[in-house]
C-alpha cells in the first residue's frame, strides 16, 4: 500500500536516487514540483514531478519507482495524480519502447513538427546521442490533452 505527498526537502536525497537508478535525465530536478509515493513505513518508494519550461508547456517528468516496487501500481498512482491535478497539454519524453504505456493514460506520439520548439532541440540532441552511443532504442515526445 503507497500513499501520495507532496514533497519535502527532506525527500530531496530520495528522489535524486530514483532518477539516478532509474538512469533517468537528471536536470532540473526541483523537490517543490514533486510528488512522492510512501510506503506504510513512510520510505519514499516513487516520484514523479511536473516542469515547466519557459514556453509555457509543463512536462510529466522524473517517473522513477523503486525497483522493488515495480509493477506494483506506483507509476500508475503517480500518472493518475498528475494528470487529474492539471488542466491542459501535458508534454513527456520517454524511450520508445515503453510509448504503449503512456499510451493507455492517453498521450500520443508526436512528430517533430508538431512538437513545441523546446521538445525540437531535445528530441534532435537524444537522437544524435542514441546515433553515437549506438543505442538501439531512441526517446520519444508525446502529449497529452
Amino acid at each position: 500500500m503507497i500513499t501520495l505527498r507532496p514533497a519535502t526537502v527532506e525527500d530531496d536525497d530520495a528522489i535524486r536516487w530514483l532518477v539516478h537508478t532509474g538512469q533517468i535525465n537528471p536536470t532540473g530536478l526541483d523537490w517543490r514540483r514533486f510528488v512522492v509515493a510512501v510506503n506504510e513505513a513512510g520510505l519514499v518508494v516513487g516520484c514523479g514531478q511536473v516542469k515547466p519550461h519557459g514556453d509555457g508547456t509543463r512536462e510529466l517528468a522524473s517517473l522513477a519507482v523503486h525497483p522493488d516496487w515495480r509493477l506494483q501500481g506506483v507509476a500508475r498512482a503517480i500518472i493518475e495524480h498528475f494528470i487529474a491535478a492539471q488542466s491542459g497539454e501535458l508534454y513527456l519524453m520517454c524511450r520508445e519502447e515503453i510509448c504503449p504505456i503512456y499510451e493507455k493514460f492517453g498521450f500520443r506520439a508526436l512528430e517533430e513538427g508538431e512538437m513545441p520548439k523546446y521538445f525540437q532541440r531535445l528530441i534532435r540532441l537524444a537522437r544524435l546521442l542514441t546515433t553515437l552511443f549506438r543505442q538501439s532504442s531512441g526517446v520519444m515526445v508525446m502529449r497529452r490533452g
